[in-house]
């Protein structure tokens, strides 16, 4: 039994270090190697300072902005902290008032007859994504197009150039990073 016991304990030790620092590691390095950018926070610099990152939205309420999705996080918004599927659910019998709250705000801010984007009034599951759709974009041209006094299709050709495309070709759909976008925006009004 003694035996057992002895090549349990080492057997323990071997895949604890196996397991617990070289696997780690090794995965670690690939990341870094060959993912670097993402293994470290996909960050966005200006001026050598990190601004953000191009994986978690950021709240814009400024009309100059692109809007985000909303943020289901606590105790505030796009905190990765707290990131986890809070988002009301359709069964829930609050998320209609809470549309119905959102669209509103929307259309005071951008008042016309197109219709709401759902992402616009919806959150991601995981409260941080900092993608809308094209059609979320495009619903708030004109305002921050006024706001920031630039013509429309200079709005709109910043937004072609933050699209991307389906992942693989054929994974998700057309998105555009609110965050890289708007950073290059006040890049163009300076």
């Amino acid at each position: 039994m003694l035996k057992q016991i002895k090549q349990a304990f080492l057997l323990f030790i071997v895949l604890s270090v196996l397991t617990g620092i070289i696997y780690p590691l090794a995965i670690t390095g690939i990341a870094q190697f060959v993912f670097a950018k993402q293994a470290n926070g996909s960050l966005i610099y200006r001026n050598d300072k990190p601004v953000a990152s191009a994986l978690i939205g950021q709240p814009f309420s400024d009309p100059k902005y692109f809007w985000s999705r909303p943020s289901a996080t606590s105790p505030m918004p796009y905190n990765a902290e707290s990131s986890s599927g809070s988002n009301l659910g359709p069964t829930n019998h609050d998320l209609p008032k809470v549309v119905e709250q959102r669209i509103a705000a929307l259309r005071k801010a951008d008042p016309g007859d197109a219709a709401v984007p759902v992402d616009l009034v919806t959150s991601s599951a995981s409260g941080l994504d900092p993608h809308i759709s094209p059609a979320a974009a495009e619903y708030q041209v004109a305002r921050v197009a006024k706001a920031r006094g630039l013509d429309v299709a200079a709005v709109r050709q910043m937004i072609a150039k933050h699209t991307e495309g389906r992942t693989l070709g054929l994974l998700g759909e057309p998105r555009v990073n609110v965050v890289q976008l708007n950073l290059d925006l006040d890049g163009a009004s300076h």
